[in-house]
């Protein structure tokens, strides 16, 4: 079970923007590392463009965010061009990344599948805390105030 204070698992994932993408690229600044189930559903879409609304007071922070789903590149595309989502999206068809950072399991009546939680990384590849619990119309302020020190996470 991934717990805050560990270091995150390291990934290599294709993105959006037609390049590999491993953790370690991100040193130096705090990741927002969200998981989503599908690209263009009704909850994955207000959870991405909250995020999207709220981008640029997040960069201020120092810190990024990147969206992980099963999804191919080509759904990405589509999903970032149809919603002008200015972060990156990575692809995880096999779903080795997803189940390694536990975002994977029963979904109820949607059967298994990739769950929304997100996870806050500093700058060094740990973990500062998870969102096991994401309300998807208002993540963007969850995160903020997280980033901030207003909420606390285990």
């Amino acid at each position: 079970m991934l717990k805050k204070g560990e270091r995150a698992p390291d990934f290599l994932l294709e993105g959006s923007d037609g390049k590999k993408h491993t953790l370690a690229e991100f040193r130096g600044k705090k990741l927002v590392l969200y998981f989503y189930p599908k690209d263009d559903t009704p909850g994955c879409t207000a959870e991405a463009k909250c995020l999207n609304s709220s981008i640029g007071e997040i960069r201020k922070i120092g810190a990024e965010v990147v969206g992980v789903s099963a999804d191919n590149l080509d759904s990405h595309e589509k999903f970032r061009n149809k919603y002008g989502l200015g972060f990156l999206l990575l692809s995880d068809p096999e779903k080795k990344t997803i189940k390694e950072y536990e975002a994977y399991g029963s979904r109820g009546i949607f059967g298994e599948g990739t769950l929304r939680k997100t996870f806050v990384i500093d700058e060094k590849g740990k973990i500062l805390g998870i969102f096991k619990k994401v309300d998807a119309a208002r993540h963007d302020k969850e995160v903020l105030d997280f980033l901030n020190g207003r909420l606390s996470l285990e």
